[in-house]
Formats: structure tokens, sequence, C-alpha cells
């Protein structure tokens, strides 16, 4: 199923038992999932029309009330309401939760629908929590988790499907900023956000490396980090994000600050628009693939290798 699909069903349960849930959405009804909520629940969904700013400062309002507002938006759309995101919602700390639907790359829309900052423009606010899940079902239970938060929070995903992880229909609510280690591998740790998990444990599988969820980029597992950080002899974080501000930046600020030397590197958007092409053709082309992070960390300890062990030229 899709990501927006699993936001509908979500939002189609938590309606059912609490009439305070309100559903805000500019002008993206069918593309969010909530086709079928605006006509079973009309009194609990507004669509504001093409009007970001108004949508978001809209539910920072009706949250200062008893109301549980959240805000359905595209990750490109929500640019355009930045300035009401920290004046209206992050400055008074209002619980308002952002379904972050088509995050990252978004294929043939182009670089004008692609969703490929708001890591770096959302981790950046104070009293934001921003989550990014892997898989259907922990999509489910952060959106819940962050309904449930009271204070500012998204959750952001791809565009199109999941990797097919069954939905539990039982929501749960999840340790704010305590990311999840998969594998214990050897010299390599690949913190992997969101969609790239996938990637990062097939690479991680064929080259011995450790693997994290991260699920946080804002409060970023700390602990979690250093842990990584003191077992392994190099850090790759891999994000379906511009690489300038990301998440991995997130990580290289945390390393820095506790003094920490290691090589680290970082893969993600680079910093130029996407072409059109198919989401699989450009994560290809960025490395975002598990064949290019096994290239890239071959390719490092080759360059290492190089480094220590010079090719000597008979004179």
């Amino acid at each position: 199923v899709t990501f927006a699909h699993v936001f509908g069903q979500w939002i189609w349960t938590l309606a059912a038992v609490d009439t305070l849930l309100l559903v805000f959405t500019p002008a993206m009804r069918d593309g969010s999932g909530l086709l079928k909520f605006s006509l079973h629940y009309p009194k609990q969904y507004i669509d504001v029309g093409i009007a970001e700013q108004h949508c978001v400062t809209l539910a920072a309002g009706l949250a200062c009330g008893r109301a549980k507002p959240i805000v359905a938006i595209y990750s490109t759309f929500l640019q355009r309401a930045y300035d009401q995101l920290i004046h209206d919602v992050a400055i008074q700390n209002l619980p308002v939760l952002f379904a972050i639907d088509r995050a990252g790359i978004v294929g043939p829309d182009g670089a004008t629908h692609a969703g490929a900052y708001d890591f770096s423009f959302l981790r950046c606010i104070p009293n934001m929590v921003v989550m990014a899940p892997t898989d259907e079902n922990e999509c489910r239970q952060m959106l819940y988790s962050g309904f449930m938060h009271n204070a500012p929070c998204s959750v952001r995903y791809p565009r199109g499907h999941g990797p097919g992880v069954s939905v539990k229909k039982t929501m749960t609510m999840l340790p704010i900023g305590k990311a999840q280690h998969c594998r214990t591998g050897a010299e390599t740790a690949i913190l992997a956000f969101g969609s790239m998990l996938q990637p990062a444990s097939i690479a991680a599988e064929k080259l011995n490396a450790s693997v994290v969820n991260m699920r946080f980029v804002k409060p970023i597992d700390e602990k979690m980090i250093l842990q990584m950080a003191a077992k392994h002899n190099l850090i790759v974080t891999i994000e379906e994000n511009a690489i300038a501000g990301g998440a991995g930046s997130a990580v290289n600020e945390v390393l820095v600050a506790n003094g920490i030397e290691i090589p680290v590197i970082n893969l993600g958007l680079p910093d130029e628009f996407s072409n059109h092409a198919s989401r699989e053709q450009i994560l290809a082309d960025y490395n975002l693939t598990s064949d290019g992070v096994i290239a890239t960390i071959e390719q490092f300890f080759a360059n290492q290798a190089c480094q220590y062990h010079p090719v000597r030229v008979n004179s």
C-alpha cells in the first residue's frame, strides 16, 4: 500500500474515537489519501484550497482551543507556509501534527514537486519533532506518536508504496528521539533515515556493516550516534533529503560537539535541482540505492588502502 493510504486509514480510525481531531489540507485531498475521510467525517475535515499559509495559521488558531489539528500537506508546499510554521505554531509550542507527503524524490513531477528540503528547514526550528518512517507500520505508529505528543510534530514520508510491511492495528507510542539498532557489523556503521533503511540494510548484508534506523531527525539520538562512532571506523549517513543542513548534518554536529574524530560520508541529495526522471533513476544517479551505498563505501576503503600502501614505481 502507499504511505498516503496508511495515513488515510490511520486518520479514519482515530476520528471514530476522537471528535476533537480536525484535518486540514490545502487542496490535497486525493493525493493525501483523504477522499474517504472527507466524505464520512465532513465536520472534521477542512480543505482551505490552495492557501498553504492560511491552512497552517488556521490549524494553529484552533490548536489554541481544544482541537487536535493535523495538517496534511506535501513537502514542497509546506515551504510556502514556513513563516506560519515558525510564528504561529512553533513559537507558541502548539500541538499541531504535520503529515508531510511526497517527501524526497517524486520522479516525473520534477524539481517543483520534489520534497528535498524538509529535514533541513524543519530541524532548525525549536520545539519541532521531526520523524521519518521507514515502512508502512512505522508510519502509522509515528503518526500516532506525533498526534499524542503535546508539541509541534512532523512525520514525513515518500510518494508511492512502502516496502510491503504489514500494518498493525494496535497503535503504540514510540519513545521520542530514540533510534532502532537493526544490525551489528564490523568496520562501518550506516545511519539510515526514513525510506533509506531498505537500501542501507541490503548494502550492509554484503559489506557486513552495522545499521541503525534513526527514526528521528529531531531530537536526534545522540547516544546511539556516539555508540556507533566508538565501535566503528566509518560512519555513513543516508537520507532522501538535501545533504546541506539535513539529517547527516545533524549527525556531523553531534560528533563535532563531542570531539569525535571519525571519517563520515553523508549520502543524500546534492546541491542541485533534480531532473525529470523516474524516482528509481534519480535515486540511482545519487547513489541512494544499495548498489550505490556499496560502491561508495568500497571506494572509501580502497582510497584508504592506497593512502597507507602507496604503489611503488621502479626507477
